[in-house]
């Protein structure tokens, strides 16, 4: 059992604790952030400090403590050593009796560049708050300075937080500070304004990016989403863009985002496209999520799971923006948006897990599944991301159909702003029901227990027509066996088994190596090609090894199975269509 936390709470609330933070890297190239914490006026008898198990915005217990090393508690003359006791994996407790100046200091490992962890090496130092600060139990209200200890001179700040000196800066509670990364090193920073307030693009690493280029397409994402929510409720916003040699993500903030994209896919409409929709994704958030946010992420307890059945909206809902804003920008055309959409149809339909997993229970169980996937994931889970962007679809062209094109999907955001995003007020689950209702001036009852209480397959046709869309599986003839296999060191790998195919059917399994059809050597290149050569209901032989045994199985193979969806318009669209599906994908100037 830990001490008691009411002797901490027993100090003095006229008189808060004063609360500075100094981070240093003086040998960058060993991925150590060396850190202080100065705690003055201090009344207590115990200091409480914890460490975030995870940051908002990234739902998954991370456990940021397993990087600390080297913690050392002393009286603020560094004359003493303080007991310090460890009482919890993210939890430590230090004895402050008659001691007002408090000094804890320690190390943090930071080698893993994501947006959502700390990365510091010769070139940069990056990291989140959340994974390198403690706070104090009782005191989160506290006013926080922060000062950063450069190790070269040429190496500059980039932060959303206010600065009181040239290295440090001010952040107004603990969850300010937790929602404000830094970026320290050598970057370069490109100054521009959106709706008279300033704007910085901060871009740490080398690659094909054309800032000016980006520039001008962030400047009408910008545009466009303001004029949603009217207006921009920051003072001045950093778009934080690290060049990595491979992955990406974003995490977004009030007042800032992280984007973390390959170095050399800017070039190429395509690839710049995917790049436009992350900045939309991230800059969405600053109202749908960091604002516009559920109950249980109303005040983020940071020493847990936060659970809530609504992150389909919080998500799927920008997931669904991300891909119409470029369009309303004058990004990319109709017909780029009609075939970026078919591409993330198919990524649903050809999801087995769409069928098990509910989309409130994906939701919930954020913490446990989507960011801890495994052989089975495809056919047990269902993304709130991607399943949340679908049904935001059915529900805008809703909308946009029962209400003649006078409204849409922007109107619910618009009243979820209104009532609960300007005060960041917590929404309920039934409160975000109401809303949605309102908006579309039907009972969605039934809706949502069929798509986001159930699992029942989505009728997308029978919302795409009254736009004039049509959704079509692009026909194949090969039949179907429900193996993925990927080439890996000169093996060939399976790497899923689709529930209830042929494969799984006859005992195949993620993992075993595939050896042999028929008899003859086969790869993952040519598998679709020695399959086409098959018939619908045959039976081959498939040879692979499993756990180390050879072992050939007679597999029957099925009907063929869409691999793809093509949305398309219809021959002759009514004028009714053509109106509101002009509505939907015009471009906002």
């Amino acid at each position: 059992m830990t001490q008691s936390t009411a002797s901490v709470i027993s100090a003095t609330p006229a008189h808060p604790p004063k609360l500075a933070y100094q981070v240093a890297m003086p040998q960058p190239q060993t991925h150590l952030f060396e850190v202080q914490l100065t705690v003055s006026n201090w009344h207590g008898d115990v200091l409480d400090l914890k460490m975030p198990v995870w940051t908002p915005g990234s739902y998954l217990v991370r456990e940021y403590a397993k990087q600390l090393q080297d913690f050392l508690a002393t009286d603020g003359d560094w004359q003493r050593k303080l007991v310090a006791t460890k009482v919890a994996k993210h939890h430590w407790q230090v004895q402050t009796a008659n001691v007002d100046v408090i000094v804890i200091s320690y190390r943090m490992f930071a080698n893993e560049l994501t947006v959502r962890t700390n990365h510091l090496d010769a070139t940069h130092g990056y990291f989140n708050p959340a994974a390198l600060c403690f706070y104090i139990s009782g005191y989160e209200h506290c006013p926080i300075e922060i000062s950063i200890v450069l190790p070269h001179p040429d190496w500059q700040i980039a932060t959303p937080l206010p600065s009181i000196s040239p290295q440090t800066f001010l952040a107004s509670d603990f969850d300010t500070l937790v929602d404000s990364p830094f970026e320290i090193g050598r970057q370069q920073i490109y100054d521009f304004t959106v709706l008279d307030k300033p704007h910085q693009l901060v871009v740490w690493g080398e690659g094909n990016l054309d800032p000016q280029v980006a520039i001008a397409d962030i400047q009408k994402i910008v545009a466009v989403e303001a004029k949603i929510f009217g207006g921009l409720p920051y003072e001045k916003y950093i778009f934080l863009l690290h060049l990595s040699p491979a992955g990406g993500g974003g995490l977004e903030h009030k007042n800032c985002c992280s984007l973390l994209y390959p170095r050399f896919s800017f070039q190429g409409g395509e690839k710049h496209n995917r790049f436009m929709q992350l900045v939309a994704h991230e800059f969405f958030h600053l109202w749908n999520v960091k604002r516009i946010r559920p109950a249980a992420l109303e005040k983020f307890d940071y020493e847990g799971e936060n659970y809530t059945p609504s992150l389909w909206f919080s998500e799927g809902t920008t997931s669904y923006y991300d891909l119409i804003i470029p369009r309303r920008a004058g990004i990319y055309d109709a017909k780029e948006f009609l075939a970026e959409l078919s591409k993330e149809i198919t990524r649903f339909l050809t999801t087995p897990g769409r069928l098990v997993q509910p989309l409130s229970e994906s939701s919930f169980d954020a913490w446990i599944k989507l960011y801890r996937p495994d052989a089975n994931s495809a056919n047990s889970q269902m993304s709130y991301y991607l399943k949340g962007e679908m049904v935001t679809l059915l529900l805008d062209l809703l909308i946009r159909d029962r209400t003649n094109g006078a409204k849409s999907f922007d109107d619910v955001l618009v009243a979820m702003w209104a009532q609960f995003g300007k005060d960041e007020i917590g929404f309920s689950e039934l409160q975000l029901k109401n809303i949605i209702e309102l908006i579309a001036e039907r009972d969605l009852t039934e809706f949502y227990d069929r798509y986001i209480h159930g699992v029942e397959e989505l009728p997308f046709n029978e919302y795409l027509y009254p736009l004039g869309i049509e959704l079509k599986p692009v026909e194949r003839d090969i039949p179907y066996l429900g193996i993925d296999v990927k080439t890996e060191h000169g093996r060939e790998i399976i790497k899923s088994v689709a529930s209830n195919s042929p494969a799984q059917l006859a005992g195949i399994d993620p993992g075993n190596e595939l050896l042999a059809i028929d008899g003859f050597k086969i790869s993952a290149d040519k598998l679709a090609e020695r399959l086409s050569a098959y018939q619908v209901g045959q039976q081959i032989n498939i040879t692979i090894f499993h756990a180390d045994r050879l072992v050939t199985l007679p597999v029957t193979l099925a009907a063929p199975q869409p691999q793809q969806y093509h949305l398309r318009t219809v021959e002759y669209p009514s004028d009714r269509q053509h109106q509101l599906f002009k509505a939907w994908l015009i471009v906002d100037n």
